[in-house]
């Protein structure tokens, strides 16, 4: 048995599992075999994913006891090989090339260990102190990358759905203040006006953008039908004559538009809004300007750095460090120009973070989070900072992108499939081509069954979206360790589960002479 096995018998050993410092050995002996474990695995791992079902993997995990310990960590790693391990999908492999989920930075799995044993809660000073000070820091380092200036501010999040969540939050309330005070004064029977002023605010955001705008209009109280959906052009950007025309309508029909939503780097198609024309209209109409750069945000410390040209002028951002970053799940952050505005989150409770705290200036990040209690999740970035540095990251994320125009080229070229847009960043749309004089249904069914037929057998894993009503197949590139061979493998995969699939489809019947 380990270091850490006990006796079912003796409750006593129940204090033996607490760190502290009459433990820390056996802390140090658990963690280190979880990693020698790990480190093996994922050196020997051969393929993205084994291909179990559902339905093959549910009866072992629902076989575990858990009321029955087991006293031993390395029984349990065994077990958990069973359960989990042994059929993870791995996103460090090469032939992973399926949602924005990116390998991983050996610096930020360092934070990650510390962070997860000091075990600080970045709410309050008091629980967190050098970490407050830490999370502050990188804040006004990424607001420095993004140039929104010396009034600027945010808080770490779980991820781009919160931090859009929160940042529709400070535009709604921003829009019903502005109602509210028109005049100049505060506006009386205030709550009764509100109840006029909510059902007029409407978000306008491109017809590409993440799903989680119109999810946070749903939470907000303000309905799916809030959210004015705009065109996008060819190449997948919103359309700022589209945007302009639906401004001026929100205008004459008496609408308030609370929010411009511009994506850097939408989900789909990598693509990137023109957000100095959109900036233009929002400060045309009094609109607040998020930019959704959840996936983009690898750019502010890329050679492509222009390429975000205008972010500068929005009044909220959203960057997911764990895409474009290589950090683990999660670390993400919403960003605002003026951190008065973060205000609209803000609750006092005597026994956390009572008013006399800020008159005392002592910093408790829960005033601007809509989370209590959160992990430290800036250590990561902060080791990854500090050991690796930024230009480092930006060599990663600049060189995932020149692999997609590489493998745009290999998609344009090649007869069996068709491809959908050029990417600015790093994601590919496109499908396979099962003939010229198909119908369809017959190409949708075609790329359902290769998708679903490759990641049964492990062999690779791609993911899948609609374009224009049909199915579509989809590469992410977020691993610098995928090469172009590895994506032309993947190519000569789809194509020969799609043409064992036609092979298998009834021929029509000649007609009679």
């Amino acid at each position: 048995m380990s270091l850490l096995a006990h006796s079912a018998e003796d409750p006593a050993d129940s204090r033996t599992y607490l760190l502290n410092n009459a433990t820390a050995h056996r802390y140090h002996s658990a963690v280190t075999e979880s990693v020698t474990r790990i480190s093996a695995k994922i050196a020997g791992t051969a393929r993205p994913f084994t291909g179990i079902s559902v339905d093959g993997l549910a009866p072992t995990v629902a076989g575990v006891d858990l009321d029955t310990p087991l006293h031993d960590p390395a029984a349990a790693l065994d077990e958990l090989e069973e359960v989990y391990l042994r059929d993870a999908v791995y996103f460090h492999h090469p032939r992973y090339l399926a949602h924005l989920n990116c390998p991983v930075v050996i610096p930020a799995l360092v934070g990650e260990a510390v962070l997860s044993a000091v075990n600080s809660s970045l709410d309050t000073w008091d629980q967190s102190a050098g970490g407050t000070l830490i999370e502050r820091r990188l804040i006004d380092w990424t607001a420095d990358r993004i140039g929104l200036g010396e009034q600027a501010d945010g808080i770490f999040t779980s991820g781009g759905s919160q931090s859009n969540l929160q940042a529709m939050l400070l535009a709604r309330d921003e829009a019903c203040r502005r109602e509210l005070t028109r005049d100049g004064s505060p506006a009386q029977g205030g709550p009764a006006r509100l109840t006029d002023v909510l059902p007029r605010l409407r978000i306008l955001t491109s017809e590409c953008s993440h799903f989680s705008i119109r999810k946070a209009a749903t939470l907000l109280g303000l309905g799916a039908e809030a959210v004015i959906s705009v065109p996008a052009d060819a190449d997948k950007r919103m359309r700022t004559t589209d945007l302009a025309d639906e401004l001026a309508r929100c205008r004459r029909d008496g609408l308030i538009p609370m929010a411009v939503v511009a994506t850097a780097g939408t989900t789909d198609f990598g693509s990137i809004d023109p957000l100095p024309e959109i900036a233009e209209l929002c400060d045309r109409y009094g609109a607040w300007m998020h930019v959704d750069a959840a996936y983009g945000c690898g750019l502010l410390v890329s050679r492509r750095r222009e390429l975000l040209n205008g972010i500068e002028r929005a009044d909220s951002v959203t960057v997911d460090y764990h895409k474009s970053f290589f950090q683990p799940v999660s670390s993400s952050a919403v960003l605002v120009r003026d951190r008065t505005t973060l205000r609209h989150v803000t609750y006092h409770a005597d026994y956390l973070n009572p008013r006399r705290m800020t008159e005392q200036r002592i910093p408790n990040q829960v005033d601007k989070s809509i989370q209590t209690t959160r992990r430290f999740d800036a250590l990561k970035l902060w080791l990854t900072l500090r050991i690796m540095g930024a230009r480092s990251l930006g060599e990663l994320f600049d060189e995932v992108i020149d692999r997609a125009a590489d493998a745009w080229k290999l998609l344009h070229d090649d007869p069996r499939f068709e491809v959908v847009v050029e990417p600015q960043l790093s994601t590919l749309v496109f499908r396979y081509l099962p003939g010229t004089d198909q119908d369809p249904e017959l190409a949708d069914r075609v790329n359902l069954h290769a998708r679903d037929a490759l990641f049964a057998s492990g062999d690779a894993i791609v993911a899948g979206t609609k374009v224009d009503g049909r199915h579509y197949l989809k590469f992410t590139l977020l691993n610098p360790e995928t090469t172009l061979d590895d994506i032309a493998t993947v190519l000569d995969l789809i194509a020969e589960h799609a043409g064992s699939f036609l092979t298998e489809q009834p021929q029509p019947a000649l007609s009679a002479r």
